[in-house]
């Protein structure tokens, strides 16, 4: 199975519009996507600046909303999408998890709650927010793109599967950049480091063309945030 998804069925469009339609529709999502990224932040955290709490929960259910309505849309074998390579994904996931992680722990440390407080952020703030980020700017943007320009097993195909990969990495890298925009404090050179994180925790997605490996990295990321550098001004937006 490719990520691809499965045709719609319609006796009045041939297959190759039925292609043609399903792949402008993916492009579309994308720029829904992209808009989603932008305005969530920007309204919420920037404009109203609502608690951060408050926002993190619009933001995941913004997200995950957002993720499930492409995947239904787009009639994916929702249970072969997920076993997909999954070992390699969660291999992957935690490679990459692990580079981030040590990104953070250079960054000087500060002090975090403790008890029941902090096991609450480590969820909330660690696993829940991580992986809503992840899905946003790792899985969403990467698979997208592979959905519009389906992947193609064969030798003769290679030019076509790295020049997809590349626009695949290119399109996350965009959405970190629209998504961190949408922050008041990233509207500088602070945008330089998500950037350069964003090829680490896409690249499990991007080589199994599974959704859980962005996810997994980014959750190791912000678990590493939280337990380190609570307070930091760089991870863990809005600041």
């Amino acid at each position: 199975m490719t990520v691809a998804p499965a045709p719609f069925r319609s006796p009045s469009l041939s297959r190759v519009e039925t292609g043609r339609l399903l792949r402008a529709n993916h492009w579309a999502w994308l720029a829904g996507g992209a808009v989603v990224a932008f305005l969530v932040p920007f309204l919420f955290a920037d404009v109203l600046d609502v608690t951060r709490d408050v926002y993190y929960a619009i933001y995941s259910v913004s997200v995950f909303a957002l993720f499930g309505a492409w995947v239904r849309a787009s009639h994916i074998d929702i249970p072969a999408f997920f076993a997909r390579n999954w070992n390699w994904s969660v291999g992957l996931g935690l490679l990459a998890g692990g580079v981030l992680a040590a990104i953070v722990l250079k960054e000087p440390g500060t002090a975090h709650p403790h008890g029941v407080t902090f096991g609450a952020e480590l969820l909330w703030r660690g696993v829940v927010y991580g992986a809503a980020d992840g899905i946003l700017l790792g899985t969403f943007p990467v698979l997208a793109v592979f959905a519009a320009i389906p992947f193609l097993p064969g030798r003769e195909h290679w030019l076509r599967t790295v020049g997809t990969g590349l626009l695949a990495l290119v399109m996350a890298g965009a959405f970190t950049a629209v998504y961190h925009a949408g922050y008041s404090d990233f509207r500088s050179g602070k945008i330089r480091k998500p950037l350069a994180g964003s090829t680490v925790w896409s690249a499990p997605t991007l080589l199994t063309l599974n959704p859980i490996g962005a996810p997994i990295a980014h959750v190791v990321l912000h678990v590493s945030a939280v337990t380190h550098t609570y307070e930091t001004d760089t991870f863990l937006p809005p600041h």
